[in-house]
């Protein structure tokens, strides 16, 4: 049993950095990305007697990472909107004080985030997913589509419909702000 957690804690260390990465990639954050890293291996840990030897064993860990990001991020979404609707009720009632320098900047600094957090919300979880691995972790088309299940053809769809998507979510968002600067 000793050998068997020596080899896991090896896996652990191999391939964490990794993991973090997409993870940081999907939620955004270090913090909800170190919980998605703790329950990818969690679940590598209680499915590695299924994995079959002859797939691609990073393929299935990010495919599990992915899947825990999006669980972590549907949790994250209901989480947000209950707080946000606090926050703008703050606002609401002046609670919050506006004659602090940098003020406006903050304002627009968390518009520009708001209006990013739900252009992302708009993709599905395969645009999304593969948005991530081709546009910030590099991975080519066959990589993506082997973690999405998907053939070549129906990957490169998917990640130009997330373009597409973002594109038109995000211009208004960026004809205002330079108009504004």
């Amino acid at each position: 049993m000793g050998g068997d957690s020596d080899a896991f804690r090896l896996l652990v260390e191999r391939h964490s950095r990794t993991v973090f990465r997409v993870a940081y990639r999907m939620t955004g954050n270090e913090h909800d990305a170190d919980d998605v890293v703790q329950e990818t291996f969690l679940r590598v840990y209680r499915q590695l007697e299924n994995f079959e030897s002859r797939a691609n064993f990073t393929t299935w860990l990010h495919r599990i990472a992915i899947n825990c990001s999006v669980d972590l991020l549907r949790t994250r979404v209901r989480h947000d909107r209950h707080r946000s609707n606090d926050s703008e009720e703050a606002l609401m009632n002046g609670e919050v004080a506006t004659d602090q320098p940098h003020a406006e900047r903050l304002l627009l600094s968390s518009e520009v985030q708001r209006h990013v957090s739900a252009a992302l919300e708009t993709l599905s979880g395969n645009e999304r997913t593969a948005f991530v691995l081709r546009h910030f972790e590099g991975m080519s088309i066959e990589e993506i589509g082997s973690v999405l299940g998907t053939r070549v053809s129906a990957t490169k769809n998917t990640i130009f419909r997330a373009v597409r998507k973002l594109r038109d979510q995000l211009e208004p968002l960026v004809r205002t702000t330079s108009c504004n600067t």
